[in-house]
């Protein structure tokens, strides 16, 4: 018997989207739009990262080894270097090496009358935390060989002011969205209630319990929110493909884009927890005052 009660209110909550068409089509699209704009900022912020990311990847560290040390000499201060805290890869670069990319470089009027002796050996670092640059640069400068270390301090903190501003800005975006959602979202869902709340109260007068009547409310409500959460997750993907395609087409060779099939998964994950919280919060909450009679 309850079984048969509970699918009953079951289908009740399903037919009340059918009656209810126009309401039920604007709350999901509310939804929708709502998780988009969510979406859209917390995309923006991970690609602003990946970017902030591959500029600080490109700011190097230069060693340039004692010019009294022979090549060889200078090719074994490798594993010292490497031995070191926060360095992610090291490339040595011979006089000879460094000569002929100056040549290339510049006019060969300036080179005349020059070898590759004029110039160091030297090593070409890339850090794993440029915020540790000043402290790395200490620790090249200690080891016996190194003549000199080049290290753009101004730039990396340039790069760890712009990180953090960017994170926090994005986290408080995100944030403030988020409540912003869960507002508007509920109160379609009420708005999509009240003209049902004659229904209500004549289930209650009757004799109809809380639970009884509240059922078909939230299984409306999470049906609701799991149409908005995945239309909106595609509708977020679309969006998405077309603009990096557009991006990509501009700036290629400059900046690259986070894939969206790196991210799916977390973000459709996050979609629907979100919308069908909000479904489900929306469906109790809505009819909360009309149970009063």
């Amino acid at each position: 018997m309850r079984l048969n009660r509970s699918g009953y209110l079951i289908r009740e909550g399903f037919r009340s989207i059918g009656t209810h068409g126009f309401m039920s089509f604007a709350t999901v699209t509310i939804i929708m739009a709502c998780l988009i704009i969510m979406g859209s900022v917390t995309l923006l912020s991970l690609n602003i990262d990946k970017v902030i990311k591959d500029l600080e990847n490109q700011n190097e560290v230069v060693a340039f080894v004692d010019e009294s040390y022979t090549e060889e000499s200078a090719r074994a201060l490798q594993g010292a270097i490497e031995g070191l805290d926060n360095i992610s890869t090291v490339e040595f670069v011979s006089r000879t090496q460094a000569f002929d990319t100056f040549m290339q470089s510049y006019s060969t009027d300036l080179a005349e009358g020059l070898d590759d002796q004029v110039l160091r050996d030297r090593y070409v670092i890339h850090l794993t935390d440029i915020a540790r640059m000043a402290e790395t640069k200490t620790a090249l400068e200690g080891i016996e060989g190194v003549a000199k270390v080049k290290a753009h301090l101004d730039y990396a903190r340039t790069f760890i002011t712009v990180r953090n501003v960017v994170s926090v800005v994005s986290l408080a975006l995100i944030v403030m969205l988020m409540f912003v959602s869960i507002f508007i979202m509920s109160n379609t869902i009420k708005l999509a209630t009240f003209g049902r709340r004659e229904e209500i109260a004549i289930m209650k007068m009757v004799g109809a319990s809380n639970a009884f009547i509240r059922l078909p409310f939230v299984v409306e409500g999470l049906v609701l929110g799991i149409l908005g959460g995945g239309l909106g997750f595609l509708a977020e993907w679309g969006i998405y493909e077309v603009l990096t395609k557009k991006l990509v087409g501009s700036v290629a060779g400059i900046f690259t884009v986070v894939p969206f099939a790196q991210i799916a998964l977390p973000m459709l994950i996050a979609y629907m927890a979100i919308s069908v919280l909000i479904g489900a919060f929306g469906g109790v909450n809505a009819i909360k005052n009309y149970l009063e009679v």
